[in-house]
C-alpha cells in the first residue's frame, strides 16, 4: 500500500517519515507472527487493508494530542498504529495494555524501532485502572462485548468525566448496545467503517451507570 493509498481509504495524510515507521511496523509484525498469533492467522496476510487501514480511522476521528489507554493491545491495532500517528504532533500518548508477556515483548518492540509515543503495561486491565491515571480515550479492538469494555473503563470515567470511548465493533453491534444500556447510560455517535458496511466505530461519552 502507498501512502496516496492509504489517504484515499482513511481521508488522512500522513508524512513520508510517518508512512515510513508505519512500513516498519508491518514488517516487524509480519516477522514476529511467524511465531506469535498476533492476529486471526485468515487475516495476517492483510495486514494493510484490515488491521491498519481499520487503526487509522479510529485515530482520524480525535487526531488532536490526547492521552490515550488502548486495552487488549494484542498485534498493536489500534494502539501502536495510533502511537506512531502521534509521533507527527510530537504530543499525546498511548498506554498500551497487554497481560499476555509475549504480545507485549512484540509490542515494546515496535514502540521501540518506530519511535511511537507510547509504553506498554504488561498487566491486567484491572491493575491498570490502579495504576494509570485517566486518558482522555480509551480505544480497543476485538477484546471484549461493549458492556465489559465499559465495564473495564468506568473507573478512569469516575476521575475524568469528559473521557470518551472509540471502540471498534462488528454486525452485531445494535445487540451489544442494547445490552449495554441495561446498565449504562451514555452520549453515542456512530461512526461507519471505512472498510466493512456491516462494522462501526462507537463513539461513546459521558458514561453513567444506572445502578
Amino acid at each position: 500500500m502507498s501512502a496516496r493509498h492509504l489517504e484515499s481509504l482513511t481521508g488522512l495524510r500522513v508524512s513520508r517519515e510517518t508512512f515510513d515507521r508505519l512500513c516498519a511496523f508491518v514488517e516487524l509484525f509480519e516477522k514476529w507472527s511467524k511465531t506469535i498469533n498476533l492476529v486471526a492467522a485468515s487475516t495476517q496476510s492483510q495486514i494493510w487493508e484490515r488491521h491498519i487501514v481499520d487503526s487509522v480511522q479510529i485515530f482520524k476521528l480525535s487526531p488532536e494530542p490526547k492521552q490515550w489507554i488502548d486495552l487488549g493491545s494484542g498485534g498493536g491495532f489500534p494502539g501502536v498504529v495510533t502511537a506512531i500517528l502521534l509521533h507527527e504532533t510530537s504530543s499525546g500518548w498511548v498506554d498500551l495494555v497487554e497481560s499476555n508477556h509475549k504480545k507485549a515483548g512484540f509490542l515494546r518492540m515496535a514502540l521501540l524501532q518506530t519511535g511511537a509515543r507510547g509504553k506498554v503495561h504488561s498487566i491486567r486491565i484491572e491493575e491498570a485502572v490502579q495504576t494509570l491515571p485517566a486518558p482522555d480515550l480509551i480505544s480497543a479492538r476485538a477484546l471484549a462485548e461493549l458492556d465489559k469494555l465499559l465495564e473495564f473503563g468506568f473507573p478512569w470515567v469516575e476521575k475524568n468525566a469528559n473521557l470518551k470511548f472509540l471502540l471498534h465493533k462488528g454486525r452485531d453491534y445494535a445487540a451489544e448496545l442494547a445490552k449495554a444500556r441495561d446498565r449504562w447510560r451514555f452520549d453515542l455517535v456512530l461512526h461507519q467503517s471505512v472498510l466493512d458496511e456491516d462494522s462501526v466505530i462507537l463513539e461513546l461519552s459521558h458514561l453513567e451507570t444506572l445502578n
